[in-house]
């Protein structure tokens, strides 16, 4: 059977070390009574194993060369293949609205924007499991303080828990990527309600690590000047001499609610 040849426009690496694809497969074990949903899955490295799971499988694919691989490997899986852009997708009907877990060998090229659709979608995936580049699963799993965290450190953290699972080194890969890999699970946490605006949230989170090496003070301040507090008297808090680095979750929804109660006061 013909191969599908790696197209790097779509940022694929295709994992050719099958004890490797069973570990990343098994990751979806600890939530064993939901269905599944593979991303990215090419060649069925991944699928051949969770297809032997009892559980629904469903898999979303752009490339039509590994669709069509896929439709011939995999016939069982004709009725449960997606050809489709998933961060087009409306997840919500994937499963007819059934909570799944996601998994997949994610694309290094879109890796973070799956993340931001998952939290999008954070009601109906209560597991992600996956391999994504090193740099980024490290900044997902950062503590405050660290060099390495980040916005979606915070964004991601505020709703999920994040473990660090493994890390994949590049001769695993074909063609083998210039970073290593990391394969990580992010399990949802018992938060319902951020307690604030989680729209003002994320504007206040991306901002202030634009500059993250300026203090709060200063790179809070276009925030603030579109929203008319540029001379908030707020800004006298010992909380804004620290760098974004080192607030933690709660801190930016402090620091959100204070912004909002100041913006509602004007």
């Amino acid at each position: 059977m013909r191969l599908v040849k790696p197209k790097k426009f779509l940022g694929q690496h295709f994992l050719t070390d099958l004890s490797i694809a069973m570990d990343i497969a098994d990751t979806v074990d600890a939530m064993p009574e939901l269905p599944v949903l593979e991303v990215g899955p090419g060649m069925g490295v991944m699928t051949q194993f969770l297809i032997q799971k009892p559980r629904p499988l469903k898999v979303v694919e752009i490339d039509f060369e590994s669709v069509a691989y896929l439709r011939r490997q995999y016939p069982q899986l004709e009725e449960h293949i997606i050809e489709d852009d998933f961060l087009k997708m409306h997840l919500e009907h994937t499963f007819d609205g059934r909570p799944f877990v996601l998994t997949g060998n994610y694309p290094y090229n879109i890796s973070s924007q799956i993340f931001f659709r998952v939290l999008d979608y954070k009601e109906l995936i209560p597991m992600c499991t996956g391999m994504i580049q090193k740099e980024v699963a490290e900044r997902m799993a950062a503590m405050p303080g660290s060099k390495t965290y980040g916005i979606l450190s915070v964004l991601v953290q505020a709703w999920y828990h994040v473990d660090y699972l493994f890390t994949v080194h590049e001769h695993v890969f074909n063609p083998p990527p210039k970073v290593k890999s990391a394969v990580i699970r992010m399990t949802r946490n018992a938060v319902t309600d951020l307690g604030c605006d989680e729209a003002l949230f994320r504007r206040v989170v991306k901002t202030t690590f634009n500059q993250r090496r300026k203090t709060l003070r200063n790179n809070i301040k276009p925030l603030l000047g579109e929203l008319g507090l540029e001379s908030a008297a707020f800004l006298q808090d010992d909380l804004f001499n620290k760098r974004p680095e080192q607030l933690s979750v709660q801190q930016f929804i402090d620091l959100t609610n204070l912004i909002d109660h100041a913006k509602k006061n004007l």
